[in-house]
């Protein structure tokens, strides 16, 4: 749940991480309970979920600005409070088109975009619910949001039935996939497994050396009967991702509200640029002190893993529990005509950089995306942020 965080490469050898031994082995447990395999999701939930070792579960400052806090990544609203207030001007609008009053917030990070809609939306909203899986980061959104506490409210199982106002800002990306690849033109799904590996260690110059066991993670092929959506114009080995777990929780949201909004915002494409020859490798990226890799394998549990969102499947999912699809376009786009340059002219260049960076092309403006989803009987507006550029015929 992060930003344009998977640009700079990870030099892997500069750093000095301990190993999450206890993780690990809860890991190498799960294979060899699979037989010497498993699928590339369950990898991707403990890594990332275990409630004890897991990246999300640790009391390190995953979200920050800065590297030199102990963060990995820095999300929108950290970088600018311009995000929360373009953002709750298309949120009115959802909440007074559904007749609601309350915001559901999915992986809400540090708060502060919490924070941002209530100072924006003042007694328009009565109640705001936080959705997440991270007690650690369940402290900072409590201090960031000491002066609404008698809005804001935590859950860890969701109701039966649900209205208002959902965001999901960089979650989707988190949630895991599984990875196909084919090779020689045969589709097989690319898990995980381990192996033993000798390490030799020494206490000093003269002192005896004994060899430790240590085990490496290695991924793994097993033919299978998944398939991408699409295969058009796919030639040559390829590999790639499927996200049968996000199309579930999209699902699984739109059976439980029986009126409300969604905003799903992060980065991806439609279907048609995410099955592409020139994505052939993939799209899953780690995050680690603010730089990025492609290896999830080292280092488990220290860094965030992430993939990008298939658009087009995200919104069937939603369309075949039930939702309609009232928009979808860039982030630029959906901020700009959200009020983003209101008032920008008028700040210093240091306040307006951030929030430049939001809708600029090369940085997050086109890499982002923002679907958004109608839930209800006479759900059916126009949303603000999809005014002008709306691209729902790409989907």
């Amino acid at each position: 749940m992060h930003s344009h965080k998977f640009l700079d490469p990870l030099p892997q050898s500069g750093l000095k991480v301990e190993p999450k031994r206890e993780l690990e082995a809860a890991i190498r447990g799960l294979i060899d309970e699979g037989g010497g395999w498993i699928d590339f999701a369950r990898f991707m939930s403990v890594a990332l979920y275990d409630p004890r070792w897991g990246y999300y579960s640790s009391q390190n400052r995953q979200i920050g600005a800065s590297p030199n806090l102990g963060s990995d990544f820095v999300t929108a609203p950290e970088l600018t409070p311009a995000f929360g207030r373009a953002l709750g001007q298309s949120v009115a609008q959802a909440l007074d088109q559904t007749q609601t009053d309350e915001i559901w917030e999915f992986g809400p990070g540090t708060g502060e975009l919490a924070r941002q809609l209530l100072e924006h939306l003042g007694d328009r909203v009565k109640k705001y619910t936080l959705v997440d899986v991270s007690g650690a980061l369940r402290a900072r959104q409590s201090a960031t949001l000491s002066a609404f506490q008698g809005k804001v409210n935590w859950v860890s199982e969701l109701p039966e039935v649900m209205q208002g106002v959902m965001i999901g800002n960089e979650v989707l990306d988190a949630i895991p996939v599984n990875i196909l690849k084919r090779c020689a033109g045969l589709w097989f799904e690319q898990g995980v497994t381990y192996a033993k590996v000798d390490v030799v260690k020494s206490s000093g110059q003269d002192a005896d050396q004994s060899a430790l066991d240590e085990y490496v993670f290695e991924w793994a092929l097993r033919e299978t009967a998944l398939r991408p959506p699409t295969q058009e114009g796919l030639t040559g080995d390829y590999m790639t991702e499927v996200h049968p777990q996000s199309a579930a929780f999209i699902q699984t949201l739109v059976k439980k509200f029986s009126r409300g909004a969604f905003f799903l915002i992060d980065y991806g494409f439609p279907e048609s640029e995410y099955y592409h020859p020139q994505r052939h490798m993939g799209t899953i990226m780690c995050h680690l002190r603010h730089k990025a890799d492609d290896n999830p394998l080292v280092l488990v549990g220290h860094k965030d893993i992430t993939a990008h969102v298939n658009f087009t499947d995200a919104a069937l999912a939603a369309q075949n529990a039930g939702a309609e699809v009232l928009g979808y376009t860039s982030q630029a786009n959906f901020l700009i005509n959200s009020g983003l340059l209101e008032g920008l002219e008028s700040v210093d260049a240091a306040k307006r950089a951030p929030a430049l960076k939001l809708i600029n092309e090369h940085e997050m403006g086109e890499l982002f995306k923002v679907l958004v989803l109608g839930v209800g009987d006479g759900v059916d507006f126009e949303p603000l942020g999809c005014r002008v550029g709306d691209r729902t015929h790409t989907l």
